[in-house]
């Protein structure tokens, strides 16, 4: 199959049909749950629901006509006075899970990834004014990562650990572990009321619902009557379990795998190759 140049489509309807579109390669690539449909679709309809959100991009390699696209990655553009930000669509959007990378940039094998970003690179030379790139939550190795950095000099590629939340809920009492909608709906109200952000509260409450109506949610109370002593939320995929957002007695910390991030500042931004420069 002959290379194909990313296309870029905007605004929160077309960036829908991608996300569905990208369904199958999300799953082949074994993307975090952070990084797949539902996901990112509850991040979008946060987004739609408050102005100034930012406007989503995706930039996608297509495959062969009718087939699943060979690269994608999804993005969010945010106005900071005259510098437009560009960063992972969700990464600022949470309560994220810890513990391990949360995000990803698609791409099926290494080619895939360098013409990934290209159109990335395409993306940020289309923008009026100054351009800060801001790339968070990527596990390490990412090609596409490493593609960026190579066509940005001064781009920074850096690590941090994560924190990973500890289920100790058992050493505090006997504990309700659920997966029932009805259940998660029932002890929902009370976690939320942890939550002191009230956009991140709205996010939670969403996306829980979502993950809970597609069977990869639990939620684990340990409580006396109606009073929660602790709580936990837990996404699941599979045999796979990622405590996510918790509250009370029970909890834990670790640390983490690491998390890559790229960014380049606003007033480094430079020429790309082989495009004139503003």
């Amino acid at each position: 199959m002959s290379d194909r140049a990313a296309r870029v489509v905007s605004g929160r309807t077309a960036v829908v049909r991608e996300v569905r579109a990208a369904g199958p390669l999300m799953a082949a690539l074994s993307a975090p749950i952070p990084a797949r449909a539902p996901w990112l679709t509850a991040v979008l309809n946060e987004g739609a629901a408050h102005r100034r959100s930012g406007r989503p991009v995706a930039v996608v390699v297509d495959g062969a006509p009718d087939a699943t696209p060979r690269a994608a990655a999804f993005l969010l553009v945010r106005r900071r006075g005259p510098v437009a930000v560009v960063e992972l669509l969700g990464q600022a959007r949470g309560p994220l899970p810890g513990g391990r990378p949360p995000a990803r940039l698609l791409a099926r094998d290494d080619a895939a990834a360098v013409l990934l970003a290209a159109g990335i690179l395409g993306l940020l030379d289309s923008l009026r004014g100054p351009v800060s790139l801001r790339i968070a939550g990527l596990p390490l190795g990412d090609p596409t990562a490493r593609a960026l950095a190579a066509g940005l000099p001064t781009s920074v590629l850096a690590n941090v650990r994560s924190t990973r939340l500890l289920d100790g809920l058992d050493a505090v009492g006997p504990v309700e572990r659920s997966r029932d909608p009805r259940v998660i709906e029932r002890w929902l109200p009370a976690l939320l009321d942890a939550e002191p952000d009230p956009r991140s509260r709205s996010f939670l409450r969403a996306a829980a619902r979502l993950h809970a109506a597609v069977d990869q949610l639990e939620v684990a109370v340990v409580a006396d009557g109606n009073r929660l002593r602790g709580a936990l939320l837990t996404l699941v995929d599979g045999r796979d379990r990622w405590p996510w957002w918790g509250t009370g007695g029970g909890l834990g910390a670790e640390m983490g795998a690491p998390l890559v991030g790229l960014t380049v500042p606003a007033r480094a931004w430079p020429p790309l190759p082989g495009v004139s420069s503003r």
